[in-house]
């Protein structure tokens, strides 16, 4: 009976959720599917996406969706109603920033429920340099962030110390907040699961053979700088004619403008250089992706931003160089062999990509980011809020 009553009733408030897939959404279905299989019930409320059911169970995770139309902003209304039915039959909320903050605050405060609110990054008086938004979209953002922070929630969770530093900045009370990082899914992640075989076929399909691959993957957001490791790729052909850019961009349509914008640049820069030594491939699936981790030779993060940055450890644990800009979380994670560079100098990183020819990399240990660690101390923070309220 008393290990019953350690049980949790857990639900989920975010805007997005599986098969919607970023840095957010890995963390919310490790942790959600995690607590699932320590026993805790879980429920997850999110916005719901085209083509996917109203209700369904994901390893035995009740997943509820709203319809939005399709939109992660009108989720913060459309949730409201269901968020307060919901909260009533569970022991405590979790959330996220930005858009499922509001409802799940709300939900909190009307059924007397704790709200954990998980932060991945702050981004108060940044969201021009970040997003390339209009300046008037990028002053509705700004106030609307500074106005989560005004909401007092039970207890604050950021994905890495950078974070908690700038959310710190916010008036948040210190003894509220604490860093939980991401994990990693090492079984997956892992160089033995990529055969010989393989990596010669990715090599051969993509032209890769005998060359000095650079390799950067990720959605085209503003906030990831692509544009600056595609601008630094020339002085790199300067240094080693064969070297090669390969950027694999994820979520195209959902980018269009910026997606457009790199590749007429890519364009551009492999017409004067008279060249295809920048070569942009679409999106795959996880095991192609790793598969191509393995082929290439070095790893370049040129992100303006980054809560955590989970390219960087995917990376590292495929046992890739990384040159990564000193923004963010960045300098927090990066293990094994690395460079950095000032974030937004293509200047710097192209040096630091000529480096990188020559095999000059700074060493340090391997992290590792484990799943059930961050599961584990989830879990003792709910425990200790569920203790506090009793």
């Amino acid at each position: 009976a008393d290990k019953n009553q350690n049980k949790m009733k857990i639900l989920f408030v975010c805007e997005n959720y599986h098969p919607f897939y970023g840095g957010a959404e890995t963390l919310f279905k490790n942790l959600a599917e995690g607590f699932s299989k320590k026993g805790h019930q879980v429920s997850v409320l999110t916005h719901r996406l085209k083509n996917t059911p109203k209700k369904e169970s994901i390893n035995q995770v009740e997943v509820q969706r709203v319809s939005s139309a399709g939109s992660r902003y009108v989720f913060t209304f459309s949730s409201l109603f269901q968020a307060i039915r919901m909260a009533g039959k569970h022991d405590l909320i979790q959330t996220t920033t930005f858009n499922g903050a509001f409802p799940a605050w709300l939900a909190g405060k009307i059924t007397g429920k704790p709200v954990v609110l998980t932060v991945h990054e702050v981004w108060v008086g940044k969201w021009r340099s970040v997003t390339g938004f209009s300046g008037i979209k990028c002053t509705i953002h700004d106030l609307l962030e500074r106005m989560l922070y005004l909401f007092p929630f039970y207890r604050y969770v950021c994905v890495s110390e950078s974070t908690q530093k700038d959310l710190l900045r916010r008036g948040i009370a210190p003894e509220k907040v604490n860093v939980i990082y991401n994990g990693l899914d090492y079984g997956f992640w892992d160089p033995k699961k990529v055969k010989k075989y393989e990596i010669g076929k990715v090599q051969e399909e993509l032209g890769l053979r005998d060359k000095y691959v650079f390799f950067c993957w990720g959605r085209p957001g503003n906030s990831k700088g692509f544009e600056y490791a595609i601008r630094a790729f020339p002085l790199v052909v300067k240094e080693k004619k064969d070297a090669m850019l390969l950027l694999m961009l994820s979520s195209a349509s959902s980018y269009r403008q910026k997606y457009r914008e790199l590749a007429g640049l890519v364009k551009e820069i492999n017409r004067k250089t008279g060249s295809e030594n920048i070569k942009m491939v679409p999106s795959s699936g996880k095991e192609e992706l790793r598969a191509l981790l393995r082929a290439v030779d070095c790893v370049v993060v040129p992100s303006l931003a980054e809560g955590f940055g989970f390219s960087t450890i995917e990376a590292a644990a495929m046992g890739k160089p990384v040159i990564a800009s000193d923004a963010g979380s960045l300098p927090e994670v990066v293990s094994g062999k690395h460079l950095f560079f000032s974030s937004k100098n293509h200047l710097d990183l192209a040096e630091k990509m000529a480096s990188a020819l020559r095999d000059k990399f700074n060493i340090s240990s391997a992290r590792r980011f484990e799943w059930n660690y961050c599961i584990e101390k989830y879990i003792a923070a709910y425990s200790r809020l569920k203790t506090g309220l009793k």
